[in-house]
Formats: structure tokens, sequence, C-alpha cells
């Protein structure tokens, strides 16, 4: 399973690494080593276990997989790691090239452009030969003397995995409530406070925190926390020298989740709880951090909604089923109760989704999304002329940063291509003015006008056109010779855009096509989008896919021999779900971290975060549901038949898709398979969902994932 925030971190950790060129050419008289020219690969016992529901009888011979505390469970992941060494002894070489290229498209030395907040300038840096970030600030200007917040690379020396989740700042600058953890998870975090004087923690520890808020009196925190199941399910208030905390709410609905935020005008404490369709919020003064919560507006089922905090009013992102992509209201502080005292400040539009908002003292800056891209309007808030941030290119990302100071009158933006380094703007809304802030560098160089971009459009079974970004060097024939790489997520209504990625261009520049289809189960075309591609509608997100690999295949930018596909997480379902669908099409998949064993754990309300997934993949539980999934779900639809070449990735300690899944699939697939392929798997024995959580760890990943495409296409250097 996964999370939206999810996506964003395995796609992150895919895109921003990568380098430099080579010959297209498979290196002349090289064979391509099939499964039968290496030892035999691990066979894994066979326990079954029978299950039966609704009259249907599964036999999982696997299902023992799932404890790892059993010795003969990492005796397997250990032998199957070792035959994945094997297999890929001959790919040393080429992975150390593609790390070399990764170093050279990075500046390890690099700093952000400074952010300004609450009387500081805050920003981070990376250092070459440091796997992580060291956070830092200056008083009042650039020049002040440099406080370093947080160096990641002494908090994370000894670790094996570190994630630093981040800071937040106690309203009189003073103190950092900060999250982190040793195991790679991306579910399980300890919550620390540091004095910032004396750069020692102080205060209390939580185990497996979730979010944190200030009160303005600087001592008092309220933070939630994860249940068994790592459901964030409960909110505590608690003063810093205080023994314990106390529980304000606690979301009994499994469905839920809850978190607790401050607002930017230092106003508002607001806890929200929130399903995949529905949501609620409350809120106290954060003056007065004793108070009982009032409810903003009571739960309703189907509808969501967000409460953003200005001086004298409220604005409300509003969402139900016949506003899918949402609108926004404002309100008054007092009486908004009344619904008739709420005004339309952004009025719905079918076609235009609402991606994200900012709020400042005389404007709000939206980021919304029309035909899958995006573009930032800022409207004044007491009337006048609302101004439009447009972009000309076919294909493109723009995110919408704000800003944190709420009197500001600038805004700031990244944009980026598949051929356009991500680059930081800044707007400003009185004269319309735009700087430039930074450019992403690529030390060893980089020239867009050497690809191409285009955008297509597919033809989905029920007739509905799917986009497709394409990016690949100018020269290329297309009479489908080139190899090609088509990647998507599909789910949660993440949108799959596009980025610039160095770490790609080591594939490109050695003849690749590299597409990203923006397939139904995202929000990439509005909500409605999201909407046909979940639940009963989930195949369509896969026969989506299917539908942009044709066309790559037709258009002849590919053929079906020189076809590699990749997804993580529930893009890992997708590559499971078409591997099982449509085999020829494919000649190597890479599933990353998948969520195939879909009937198994959605059934196991035990497991972390399953029941909230039910409004995403349907309830197991009835009958209609159970058969739908059933009949997709990869771990279940293996056959006997010939699949492609295989590399799929896990994590022991992955909270979002447990270790078991991948690592059951690749031991049912090999006792099904037909084919001569090569499959392996690559099981992080110290982390979790995203991998390697140092920067060079992984970038050592990304070129041993890539090394794996290029060797099944016989290119070796």
């Amino acid at each position: 399973m996964n999370t939206k925030h999810i996506y964003l971190g395995l796609l992150g950790a895919a895109l921003v690494f990568m380098a430099a060129s080579c010959s297209s050419n498979q290196t002349e008289g090289e064979k391509i080593l099939k499964q039968s020219d290496f030892p035999a690969p691990p066979v894994a016992e066979v326990h079954p276990d029978t299950f039966v529901n609704f009259g249907k009888q599964r036999i999982d011979n696997y299902y023992w997989m799932k404890d790892k505390t059993n010795p003969k469970v990492i005796e397997y992941i250990k032998a199957e790691n070792a035959y994945t060494d094997t297999v890929m002894a001959s790919t040393r070489d080429l992975q150390q090239k593609i790390y070399d290229e990764i170093l050279g498209r990075i500046k390890e030395d690099d700093e952000s452009y400074p952010t300004y907040d609450d009387g500081y300038y805050y920003y981070s840096r990376t250092e070459k030969g440091k796997q992580y970030r060291t956070y830092c600030r200056r008083k009042g200007s650039m020049d002040a003397p440099e406080e370093v917040i947080f160096d990641v690379n002494k908090l994370a020396a000894g670790k094996q995995a570190f994630i630093f989740r981040g800071y937040i700042i106690s309203p009189d600058n003073s103190k950092a409530a900060y999250f982190y953890n040793e195991t790679g998870s991306y579910a399980e975090f300890t919550m620390k406070v540091r004095d910032l004087a004396s750069g020692q923690d102080v205060g209390f520890a939580v185990e497996g925190a979730a979010s944190v808020a200030w009160a303005n009196d600087n001592r008092t925190l309220f933070y939630s926390a994860i249940d068994h199941t790592l459901r964030s399910s409960k909110i505590f208030r608690r003063e810093l020298d205080a023994a314990e905390g106390t529980l304000v709410y606690e979301e009994k609905d499994a469905k839920f989740s809850t978190y607790v935020s401050a607002t930017k005008t230092k106003q508002f404490i607001f806890i929200t709880c929130g399903s995949s369709t529905t949501s609620d919020e409350r809120y106290i003064s954060a003056d007065r951090p004793t108070d009982p919560f009032k409810v903003f507006l009571p739960r309703t089922k189907d509808v969501e909604y967000s409460v953003y905090a200005h001086a004298d009013r409220f604005f409300i992102r509003y969402k139900d089923k016949e506003h899918l992509n949402g609108l926004i209201y404002e309100a008054p502080l007092t009486g908004y109760e009344d619904r008739k005292t709420w005004k339309e400040f952004l009025p719905y539009d079918k076609d235009v989704r609402i991606e994200a908002l900012d709020v400042l003292k005389d404007y709000v800056a939206l980021e919304l999304r029309k035909n899958g891209l995006n573009e930032i309007r800022i409207k004044p808030i007491n009337g006048g002329e609302t101004k439009t941030i447009a972009f000309p290119e076919p294909v493109y990302t723009v995110s919408l940063g704000g800003n944190p100071e709420y009197d500001a009158t600038t805004i700031r933006y990244t944009y980026t291509s598949l051929n356009r380094p991500s680059t930081l703007y800044e707007y400003a809304i009185t004269d319309g003015k735009t700087t430039k802030l930074k450019e992403q560098e690529v030390p060893s160089g980089f020239n867009p006008d050497d690809y191409v971009v285009e955008r297509l459009w597919a033809t989905a079974p029920d007739g509905v056109r799917v986009p497709m970004a394409v990016v690949y060097k100018k020269g290329i024939k297309r009479d489908g010779s080139a190899p090609a790489l088509l990647y998507s997520y599909g789910s949660y209504g993440s949108s799959s855009d596009v980025y610039f990625s160095p770490a790609y261009y080591s594939l490109i520049d050695r003849g690749f096509v590299f597409a990203i289809a923006q397939i139904r189960g995202g929000s990439d075309l509005g909500e409605q989008w999201y909407e046909d591609g979940k639940l009963l509608k989930k195949k369509n997100t896969f026969t989506d896919f299917i539908a942009c690999s044709e066309l790559l295949i037709n258009e002849h930018y590919t053929s079906a021999s020189r076809l590699a596909a990749m997804g993580g997480s529930a893009g890992g379902l997708l590559m499971g779900a078409v591997a099982n669908m449509r085999p020829d099409l494919y000649q190597t998949i890479v599933a990353q971290v998948p969520f195939v064993d879909v009937i198994n754990t959605m059934l196991d309300e035990s497991l972390p975060l399953t029941t909230g997934e039910y409004e995403e993949w349907g309830n197991p539980n009835e009958e209609e549901y159970y058969n739908y999934m059933l009949s997709y779900s990869p771990y279940d639809n293996i056959r006997a038949q010939n699949y492609p070449n295989m590399l799929v990735t896990g994590g022991l300690n992955d909270s979002q898709v447990l270790f078991h899944e991948p690592l059951k699939y690749v031991a049912k697939l090999r006792s099904m398979k037909t084919d001569d392929n090569i499959l392996i798997l690559h099981m992080d024995m110290d982390s979790g969902h995203g991998g390697a959580t140092g920067r060079y760890d992984s970038i050592k990943d990304t070129a041993f994932e890539f090394a794996f495409i290029l060797n099944r296409v016989g290119i070796a250097k």
C-alpha cells in the first residue's frame, strides 16, 4: 500500500539523480544472458495456507513469509540477495560508471535559496562527501552569523539508515520540535525538542509522533501519535517539563487519520481529521492552549474541507461529490457557523482543479490544474484584478511555494520540465515582476536544446484519451529500434508530474526514450480522473498504462523487445498488474517496493494503514469489492506464462508495503513463470519504503536499477 506522500518520496528519489552519454548500440558480440546462464535461483519452501471468502478458495503457498522473526524467512531473503549479486556481477563496472555520471551532474556542494520567516533567513546545504543536509539560519540578514540548527550528518553518524523528517520552530524562535528515525520507515518517527541557543535537546521525547504545533506560550506543544497500525489517531497537549501529555482528541474511526498544525497568522491551532473522501477540522486559540477544541464544520460523508486563517476571516477550500475539483469560500471569524455568511471566493470550475493555496494579508495565491498542466493565479482579497502566471511549454510542472510571511507581497514558485532544470522564481504581486532566484545546476553541462519533449495522447479501450510526456535525444530514429522506459504511478490522486531528472539522462543519452504516463487514478486531468481510477474502476489505471505502452510501440518510438516499465509502491501494483495482463509488451519491468498482495493485505486490519485504504481500493469484506480486487491483485493472478525480465525491490523496515509482499511475489513468480528471463529481488536489509536514506547510497540504488535495465537490452557501457 501507499499514501500520496510516499509517491512523492519514491518519485523524487528516482528523479533527482543521474547523467552523461554513451553509445546506444549493443556491445558488439555481447550476449544478453538468460536465467539458465546462471546458477539456479533460490526456491522458497512451500507451506500452503487455505483461505475461503464468499465461497471462493485461495491457497497461498508463501503466506508464512510475513514473519520476519522466522529465521527461514531471513535465510531466504539473504539467498535471494546473494543470487541478485551473482546475476548483477557483470554490471558492476556499468553501475560504477552510472554512479560517476550522477556525481558529474549533481552539484555536491550546494545551498538552498534562503527563505525569510519571522526575523530569520532559513536555508539548508549539502556538502561533498556527506550523505545528509545541514539546516541553518541567520538572524535579520544573510550577513549575520550562521546558526546551525541541525547537522543531520552528525545525527545519522553510525546509523545504517536515517530519515530527518523536518522541524517546526517555536513562536519565539528559541526552540525547534523535530522528527527523525533510524529505520528508514515512512511512518514511525521520534519527536524531540531542541533548544537552539545551547544545541541541546530539552523536555520530553515522543515515539511515534506524526505532527506537532506550538502554542504561543512557547512551552506547550500539541502533537499527534500513531497506534499499532501506524495510523495517526490521537492528539495530545503537553508542556515541555510535564511528566506526561493530556489526550485532547482521539479519532476512533479507523478510516481516518488526525494531525495538528498552527496557522501562519499564529491565531489558531487546528486539528485535521481525514480519510480519502471525507474530512473535518476543529480549532482553539493559540493563545489559550487549555481551551477545548471547537468543531469548525461537522463531518459529512464525502465532504472534504480545509480551513486557512486570515487575520479577519477564514478561507475554506471545499470539495464534495458535486464539486470534485473544489472551490473556495470566505467566511467571517465570528458567525461563520451560519453558512449564509459564506461567500464564494473562487467559484467551482469543472475543468480546473485546485491544487494548493497560500493566504497572505492582501492576496490568495492559487495553484490550479487545467488539462493536466499547472498555472498560478494571485487573487486580491478585497477585489481587483486577478493575475495569472502561465507557461507556454507543452509539458511542464509548476509548484506554488507561497510565502511564510503573512504581510508579504511576493510569492515563490518552482518551474521544471523534462528538459528544463528546476528553477525557483519570485513573483512580485504589485508590479508583476518575476525574478529568477536559483536554477538547478548540472556541473558536467546540459543543453536542453539537444532533446525533444513531446506530449502524446493514447486512447484507452473505453475511448478515453490519456496524456503521456516523452523526452528523447534529437536524432533518434523512429523505427522501433530505440529502447524506452515508461514510468507511472496512478493512485491516491497523486499526479505523475514531469520533472527534470539528471538521473534519467543516463538512459536518454544512451538512446532511450523516456516517458511518463499520466493515467487515471492520479489527478492529472482533475479530480474525476482520480475517481475513474479507484475502487471498482481501478482497472482503468492498468489499461491506460497498457494503451500508452502500445502507443509508444505503434508509433515506432520503441518496440516490445526494447520497452521497459517502472513504478513504485502503488505504482508497483501497476507493474504487477500489467505484467500479468500484457507481459508481451515489455522486455523489462522494475517494480519498486510493490503493493502486490492486495487481498491478503486488505483483509488484515492489523497491518499498517489497511482500514484507511478501503476508500481507495474497496473493502474486501464486501463481496463485490472482494471479487473485483481479486480479479486484478498481482500476486493472486500470477499464472503459468512467460514474464518479462523483472527486478523487484523491497525494504525490510518498510512501513507502507511490508517486506513480505515483494518477497512472496518473487517466490511465486519463480514457481510459475515459464520463460528463461531474469527475475531478481533486491531487498534492503537496513531501510524501508524509500530504500537507502543517504544521498550517495540512494544514488547507488538508482545506478543498480538503471544498470539492470541497460543490461537487459545489451548495453554494457
